[in-house]
């Protein structure tokens, strides 16, 4: 028997920390499943996890959240494990795992998926979307589906190892030339015709979270789903699951080694199919968008019903008429730094500035937004994430009206500020670090709120008790220890001015 913490590893995730979906997945409890096999517990779920990644689509990731290349084959996967299976001297792990190797017909029985992993031109001079057949079986001459552009043409050829095949069936890499004259793009699914998979941008899911920073609501993450990777948001997180018990917990987090149920918003719509129909285009993995650092793993139940029913209304009065008629460059500028580092009193400065030379502008501050817009949130690190979720799209709405807003917030996360430099267009979104020291800024104080917070008084005080990420490359940096608010205003204003924003006199 190995010892404890003892892993299992083939090209996957850390499977230590995937024992509660495998649970959920396979059937049967991992502590029980542990007790039977003698096993620890990420022995055994690293073996099923192993078993089952050759038919996985989901890009692979390693043992310690890190992306992995290339893959291995349904065969050379369940050897792998069968043989752990055999180093451990345990029939009932190598029972159970060729129990789930009979979900492999049941792929061949779903219908037709294949997600394109590239488009590349064949050796005859046609083009060939590439990629492993996730379920179902396609015969050369029938028509498919392109989703999420819901496109149907006709598949003309089915080549494999430069050779043209009668059949593509579920497990096989391929590429399909077809009649369509664009085909498909990379990212796409190709669909059997007669039963495409559905198309959403809001769906529930169910997550394990995988990281040591806890997941949160309102926090916008990389979802890859099969070959396509978008910008996926909780809002809201419905409950957590008790792994032990499986009783619903009402939660605003989910910590490591935690699953819990969620809503996701993308920013753009994805095919899919509901986890419990089709396992190979139902499950995802979140990504940090900074770290590149997979932090989840989930699987999708179903959209929600208001993504089918809301759509984008045409307006024929857009962004780019409203700036025309004010005669000026809609765009944020985002002032982040320290509690009294000075972002209010410059911004003032830099929003009279560009008023008096004609510019339209409105002023997002934090302390006055939670009068209103933000006044049911607190200072925790969720209601900090929702506070710069919410100003963020109010910001978007108003550069959409032509203005130049200017937002004044500690905003101390970088994945939120990152987030809010993602729902405006390039160059749209300036950020720009108001630099003071901890040491300056506590000295200034202007509202005593960092003696209070010394004090036990603030809870969640940013710099004492609650992190800031300062920006690692701002657009415009103004170290306020050094210069004065009025030398600070005057240098972002120059900026302005040489980026074509501001009229400068």
């Amino acid at each position: 028997m190995p010892k404890s913490g003892r892993q299992i590893t083939v090209g996957a995730l850390n499977l230590r920390r995937r024992r509660a979906v495998e649970l959920r997945l396979a059937g049967a409890s991992v502590s029980k499943t542990a007790r039977k096999t003698r096993l620890s517990e990420p022995t055994v779920i690293a073996a099923i996890k192993a078993y089952r990644k050759g038919g996985w689509t989901a890009v692979p990731v390693g043992p310690r959240g890190r992306g992995v290349r290339g893959r291995q084959e349904p065969a050379a996967a369940e050897a792998a494990v069968l043989a752990a299976a055999a180093r451990d001297r345990n029939p009932v792990l190598k029972s159970w795992l060729r129990a789930l190797g009979r979900r492999r017909p049941m792929r061949l029985s779903r219908p037709f998926r294949l997600p394109v992993l590239r488009v590349e031109r064949l050796p005859t001079g046609a083009v060939g979307c590439g990629g492993c057949v996730a379920s179902g079986s396609l015969r050369a001459g029938e028509r498919v589906r392109l989703e999420p552009a819901g496109r149907e043409c006709r598949v003309e050829r089915i080549v494999a190892a430069g050779r043209d095949l009668p059949l593509a069936s579920a497990g096989q890499a391929v590429a399909l030339v077809l009649d369509a004259p664009n085909g498909a793009a990379a990212g796409d699914l190709i669909c059997a015709a007669e039963a495409p998979a559905q198309v959403a941008a809001q769906f529930e899911a169910a997550v394990l979270w995988l990281d040591q920073a806890p997941m949160l609501r309102g926090r916008t993450y990389l979802m890859r789903a099969g070959a396509r990777t978008v910008a996926a948001t909780v809002s809201p997180l419905k409950y957590r699951i008790d792994a032990k018990s499986l009783e619903h917990i009402a939660a605003e987090k989910l910590e490591q080694d935690e699953i819990g149920v969620c809503e996701l918003e993308l920013d753009q719509a994805i095919a899919f199919d509901p986890y419990t129909e089709n396992r190979e285009t139902g499950g995802f993995v979140l990504i940090d968008s900074l770290s590149n650092r997979v932090v989840g793993a989930g699987l999708l139940r179903f959209a929600l019903r208001r993504a089918h029913n809301i759509h984008l209304q045409h307006l024929e009065v857009d962004k780019a008429a409203r700036a025309a008629a004010k005669r000026q460059k809609p765009c944020v500028l985002w002032l982040t730094g320290l509690s009294g580092a000075g972002k209010s009193t410059i911004a003032n400065l830099v929003e009279k500035r560009l008023h008096a030379a004609g510019h339209h502008t409105y002023l997002l501050d934090g302390d006055n937004v939670r009068h209103g817009l933000t006044k049911d949130l607190g200072f925790t690190a969720e209601d900090r994430v929702e506070n710069i979720r919410r100003i963020a799209e109010a910001a978007k709405l108003m550069v959409d009206a032509g203005l130049i807003v200017l937002t004044a917030f500690i905003s101390p996360f970088r994945a939120e500020r990152r987030m809010a430099r993602r729902l405006l267009q390039d160059g749209e979104f300036f950020e720009i670090f108001v630099d003071a020291p901890l040491a300056v800024a506590e000295a200034r104080d202007p509202k005593g709120l960092y003696r209070k917070a010394r004090r036990g008084e603030i809870r969640n005080f940013t710099g004492i008790d609650s992190p800031y990420e300062a920006p690692e490359a701002p657009d415009v940096r103004v170290d306020t220890a050094a210069l004065t608010p009025e030398e600070a205003a005057q240098a972002i204003f120059a900026e302005l001015g040489r980026r074509q924003i501001a009229l400068v006199p």
